[in-house]
């Protein structure tokens, strides 16, 4: 039998050297090599946090936090940097999802028979 922890393993080597990995990278390091953005970018990560585990414990935004992050990702959809960096994601998410579909198609056709 297969030793799917080491199968696992290559896989995970090989997304590296992959071009959307490599891509996703490269604009990561671009945008971190600007400061302002950088720090905008994070910023925005600490809120998308924030209300995720205000949803979790089912707790309201407040208003104020609400325009706050609005007001962030207004910025962030204005970033050059960080519109490359998400496209550069969105290759990376969309070669995990080929892959997703390959490794659980068994179980799809498992349930379909």
């Amino acid at each position: 039998m297969a030793d799917i922890n080491e199968t696992a393993t290559t896989l995970k080597e090989q997304l590296k050297t992959s071009d959307e990995f490599k891509k996703l990278a490269d604009a990561y390091d671009k945008m971190k090599a600007e400061q302002a953005t950088f720090d905008l970018f994070k910023n925005f990560q600490e809120i998308q946090l924030n209300i995720q585990q205000k949803q979790i414990q089912g707790q309201q935004l407040t208003e104020e936090e609400m325009t706050h992050a609005r007001e962030v990702a207004d910025k962030v959809g204005q970033a050059d940097a960080i519109k490359v960096l998400m496209d550069a994601e969105k290759g990376v998410n969309d070669l995990l999802s080929k892959l997703n579909d390959e490794i659980t198609k068994p179980i799809q056709d498992l349930y379909r028979n």
